[in-house]
């Protein structure tokens, strides 16, 4: 207890200094948990939001692959579409468990959001929507009365932002049309919640695309049959095939790419909180070279003078990796802020889960870095001869 006494009231003597080096370390171990945050949330939040979509197979309009599938996962459409004609074809399909086709649209409101203006994105569905998404229940009301009703079903959020319930009805003004609001859903947690729904008929009609679908969603009976499905499509003219397997691979390569970089910004940052700890370290031992001196002139050991420096050294990052652990908790809302500006696609649900066992790892390796940067500083201090130590000292 007396060592480490000694060792905080060394660390005490220069607080700006050691401040700004515990400052260091704390920032590289609070890039370091954001960033594993980051990997394990956003897989999570990825796959989530994959599995709830209701299908395996995405079917869309020749394009840029990623884009469409991006688009889709947004709950966006893309500027292409095709023909009605490919759904009645693909279905046919015995391979086919359940299939639903899509018309997404979106309409900018110039009213919405106090008048501040923002877009609202309609998607056309028929009955087989509620087979590939068991899971979406109505807050209020009920499915639509017919196919070309002119009736909508808000999604959670959307439902909150406009402030509508059952009963209402909402006015598309560039369309100059009025529609009935016959349902609430419940919330998923999916890009559906943002979403009015209307029966694909409807959708067709006013928004003058007949006959044109946005997508086609598909869930296979046995998805070891995934490879000659999407085969046997290849030929079809006018679209392509998109495996939800394939786009969350896309979406993580591309997140690996970027993350790469960041990783090694991370070691960078490390590596300068390390240089920082020693450095200050190395300061005060030649600082305290006189008293070095006089305390092995009455009989400390070169392990007392190591220990007591050592523990110094430790002590830093051992109150830096606490600060880092409270810095990447408290600004875990950021990052996710920050995240979802930068991503071309960012899940729905948390981007940075921060669990207790990453702090836990988070803090011991603090620990770790403590003991390899205090062994150079202890040692140059334990191995200063008494005599030559007071003198150099004077």
């Amino acid at each position: 207890m007396k060592i480490i006494s000694v060792a905080f009231k060394n660390l005490r003597r220069k607080k700006i200094r050691t401040g700004l080096t515990i400052g260091g370390v704390a920032i590289a171990v609070a890039v370091l948990v954001s960033l594993m945050g980051f990997d394990a949330g956003y897989q999570k939040s990825l796959t989530n939001d994959i599995d709830k979509m209701g299908y395996q197979v995405l079917v869309t309009a020749k394009g840029c692959p990623y884009e469409a599938a991006t688009l889709m996962l947004k709950g966006g459409g893309g500027l292409r579409y095709m023909e009605q004609e490919v759904y009645d074809k693909i279905t046919k399909d015995p391979r086919i468990e359940k299939i639903t086709p899509q018309l997404a649209a979106t309409e900018f409101d110039k009213d919405r959001q106090n008048g501040q203006g923002g877009i609202i994105l309609y998607m056309g569905v028929s009955d087989s929507y509620r087979e590939l998404k068991p899971w979406s229940k109505f807050k209020s009301g009920k499915w639509f009365s017919g196919e070309d009703a002119d009736e909508v079903i808000i999604g959670y959020e959307a439902a909150e932002l406009e402030q509508r319930s059952a009963g209402d009805q909402i006015f598309i003004p560039n369309l100059n049309k009025t529609l009935k609001v016959v349902g609430i859903f419940e919330r998923t947690g999916t890009q559906d919640d943002g979403i009015v729904f209307m029966p694909l008929k409807t959708a067709q009609r006013i928004f003058d695309l007949p006959g044109k679908l946005s997508g086609i969603g598909i869930k296979l009976k046995n998805i070891g049959q995934m490879s000659d499905f999407e085969e046997s499509l290849y030929n079809e003219p006018g679209i392509q095939v998109i495996s939800m397997a394939q786009v969350k691979g896309t979406i993580f390569n591309l997140v690996s790419s970027s993350r790469a970089m960041t990783n090694s910004i991370a070691f960078i940052a490390i590596l300068i909180a390390v240089i920082g700890v020693i450095n200050t370290i190395l300061m005060s031992v030649f600082e305290r070279t006189k008293e070095i001196g006089v305390m092995k002139a009455i009989g400390a050991s070169r392990l007392d003078i190591f220990r007591i420096i050592w523990l110094e050294t430790t002590l830093i990052c051992i109150l830096g990796g606490v600060l880092g652990d409270i810095i990447a908790i408290l600004g875990t809302s950021i990052v996710e802020q920050i995240i979802r500006k930068v991503l071309p696609y960012a899940p729905v649900g948390k981007l940075v889960i921060i669990t207790p066992s990453l702090l836990l790892g988070s803090f011991i390796g603090a620990v770790v870095m403590g003991l390899a940067a205090g062994i150079y500083p202890a040692y140059r201090a334990s191995s200063m001869r008494p005599v030559e130590a007071i003198r150099s000292g004077e």
